[in-house]
């Protein structure tokens, strides 16, 4: 599987010298012990690092900077202990490049009221120290994140560990490049886009290379590795020969086992992590890639069909905010508007997602009546229930806009015998009818991501990171 950064977190907490020396020497041991707390959870994706107790403009700035241009940073959370003068946080605030969270959390969880005094009140500011600090990112017009309760909390370290996933997202975001094996599909609006506008915005890198250039790969194969993985295939999928000859069978899976190589070793010596394919453009090749484009999607690699670089990109970027779990490339193809079955048929050609699978996926060969080429092998699965999010990205021209709705994805009700590719049920949450004029209207597309393991509220946070325009239908 494609592998991400090993990054870590960095935690400063806000206050200022008016407190004295050991007053600090508390808040820092406060912020250290909910650190130590976080990182032993076993609730957090990634590791926190606490940095220091900040109380001056200077050290705001210096400790922004290293931010910055330390690789292995992917965000900074910030916590106002006590009342820490706004002021001092403009110029490093404004300088930093990194997603930010706003943590408004106190020490304790409950008012000490037996206790508590003058000596307490001014150690415990959050309350109103939080909304200081608040009040002067909101005056920048920044796109932080605020996460408000107890950071011993389950449901606000949930809360934190979505938003880690999205900063690392984000900042793996420029970090894609996408391959396009031919251009797009001929004549068609909503696979286009601006490609240096996705670049500056986005940090998507997108290149042309002729299908030629794959087809040298493909030749190149080692025969010895195709019989090594297609034996592994038979005990990892039921392999299904159907009405073609064993002989048939096996040169059409095993051209599709020469297609995945090639494709993966051109990818990774050219740092490729998200491809598309068009079946306009088969000059050299047998078949189109389906088992071949498959594979290299369970291990997190993008893609999308026809072209469509933008969905294949998105693709990869919710592969690595989902960790790779439950999150496709799809394509909505038929509707039941029967009342009570209201749905929508997602699927393609031969290119669905193993990762959403719910039962143990079938290799079949088929005829596949576009692109004029052999039977292509293909994994056949049904899809799985639950709580999913539909995802597109659109280009505008003066701007980029992500389109998602909620919905509730099932299984489809029967099998489709004479339709042998993998297939997915999903219903907007708002209701068919209501989600899909809302989404029309928007302008989205038909080629989307379809995520078990994302959710509308990361989507927000990755919107804001990258000042997208997001249109969240509900």
């Amino acid at each position: 599987m494609l592998k991400t950064n090993d990054y870590k977190f960095w935690f400063v907490t806000g206050s200022q010298f008016l407190y004295g020396p050991e007053q600090l020497q508390h808040v820092e041991d406060d912020a250290r012990d909910i650190v130590e707390k976080l990182n032993n959870s076993g609730k957090l994706p990634y590791p926190i690092e606490f940095k220091l107790v900040a109380t001056t403009a200077d050290n705001i700035t210096k400790f922004m900077k290293d931010a910055n241009y330390d690789d292995s940073v992917a965000g900074v959370i910030t916590w106002m202990h006590t009342f820490s003068p706004a002021k001092n946080w403009i110029r490093g605030t404004e300088l930093l490049q990194k997603p930010l969270l706003h943590l408004a959390t106190q020490y304790l969880d409950h008012i000490p009221y037996d206790t508590i005094d003058f000596d307490y009140m001014n150690l415990n500011q959050s309350a109103h120290g939080d909304r200081e600090y608040a009040f002067i990112n909101a005056r920048l017009r920044l796109h932080n994140k605020i996460i408000f309760g107890h950071w011993a909390d389950e449901g606000i370290q949930k809360q934190i560990s979505k938003w880690m996933d999205t900063a690392v997202a984000y900042n793996e975001s420029y970090k894609i490049k996408v391959v396009t094996f031919a251009d797009k599909m001929r004549n068609v609006a909503v696979t286009d886009g601006d490609k240096i506008e996705a670049q500056i915005q986005l940090g998507w890198t997108v290149d042309y290379w002729g299908v030629g250039d794959l087809v040298e790969y493909v030749n190149a194969v080692d025969e010895t590795k195709i019989d090594k993985l297609y034996a592994e295939l038979q005990n990892k999928y039921n392999f299904i020969s159907g009405d073609n000859s064993p002989e048939k069978f096996e040169h059409n899976v095993k051209y599709q086992i020469r297609e995945y190589l090639a494709i993966k070793k051109f990818m990774d010596e050219k740092g490729y992590s998200a491809f598309t394919t068009n079946f306009e453009d088969l000059v050299g090749l047998e078949q189109l890639p389906g088992l071949a484009v498959q594979m290299l999607m369970a291990e997190g690699y993008g893609f999308a069909g026809e072209g469509d670089w933008k969905t294949a990109a998105l693709d990869r970027l919710l592969k690595i905010l989902s960790h790779n779990e439950a999150t496709a490339f799809m394509e909505d193809y038929t509707l039941d508007f029967r009342s009570g079955h209201q749905a929508i048929l997602g699927s393609h050609m031969l290119e669905v997602d193993p990762t959403i699978a719910s039962d143990k996926p079938r290799v079949e060969v088929h005829p596949l009546d576009i692109g004029g080429k052999d039977d292509p092998a293909r994994l056949v699965f049904t899809g799985r229930s639950g709580d999913a999010v539909d995802v597109t990205l659109a280009d505008f021209g003066d701007e980029f806009k992500l389109i998602s709705y909620d919905v509730t994805g099932n299984k489809p009700e029967k099998e489709t015998p004479h339709l042998p590719v993998a297939k997915q049920l999903w219903t907007p949450k708002v209701g068919l009818k209501n989600g899909a004029e809302a989404w029309l209207t928007a302008g989205g597309g038909h080629h989307t991501v379809l995520t078990f393991a994302v959710d509308s509220e990361q989507l927000t946070d990755l919107s804001r990171m990258f000042d997208l325009t997001y249109i969240n239908i509900k």
